[in-house]
């Protein structure tokens, strides 16, 4: 719910913005793959360096291209599956960067094996989240539920990120687990949605003769 209504009211802010770059000639797909290439080259140039505040400025300002791209393909009607898709695909780049990142510091300078595990899962959880969602609507059922959805994910971790960085370390491992913990939470809402919505198996009737056998 989050993700529709800050989609909702940034995409009114950007409409003008994307109207202007689409008359530039500028395409969805480029900015979707500036901002994919700006957020991993931050998460790992900052991230894994533990610049840590740096590194969530400058991730904040490229994941705004993933509404930014979306803006431009309304303003030209441009839209597409193919830009849907490569859209979804780089998203998941752009979010496992940030644990890969994190895991590259815990394992290094910082030396925090238990942060390491915690991203680690993190990180499985963010693919599966995604992929519960896309393998459910494959079978046309809608499973766009749960507790946290991309923006709720993003905004925990970086604001993790972000006060580890201006000196409150504590924060960082509070919002790994307190994310593990609501991942969890969201693919079980999500296969329970499946569950809800998938139509029960036939009922199995033994052929004529079989209960003799």
């Amino acid at each position: 719910m989050l993700n529709v209504r800050a989609r909702s009211s940034v995409s009114r802010v950007l409409a003008p913005i994307g109207g202007g770059l689409h008359r530039l000639g500028v395409s969805p797909n480029l900015i979707t793959v500036v901002g994919t290439v700006g957020s991993v080259a931050s998460a790992v140039l900052l991230l894994g360096t533990g610049r840590f505040f740096l590194g969530v400025v400058a991730i904040t300002v490229f994941v705004l291209f993933d509404l930014l791209d979306g803006a431009v393909a309304r303003a030209g009607g441009t839209a597409s599956r193919f830009g849907a898709v490569l859209d979804s695909t780089l998203d998941r780049i752009a979010d496992a960067s940030i644990f890969a990142a994190l895991i590259w510091w815990f394992a290094g300078p910082a030396d925090r094996p238990d942060l390491i595990v915690a991203c680690l899962i993190a990180l499985v959880l963010g693919q599966l989240i995604p992929y519960v969602r896309a393998r459910a609507e494959g079978l046309g059922i809608n499973a766009s539920v749960g507790v946290a959805e991309r923006a709720v994910r993003l905004t925990v971790v970086l604001t993790g990120v972000g006060l580890s960085g201006l000196g409150l370390p504590i924060a960082l491992p509070i919002a790994l687990w307190l994310l593990i913990t609501v991942g969890v939470i969201t693919v079980g809402q999500r296969l329970n949605a499946v569950r809800r919505a998938a139509p029960a198996p036939p009922a199995f009737s033994p052929p004529p003769g079989a209960a003799g056998d």
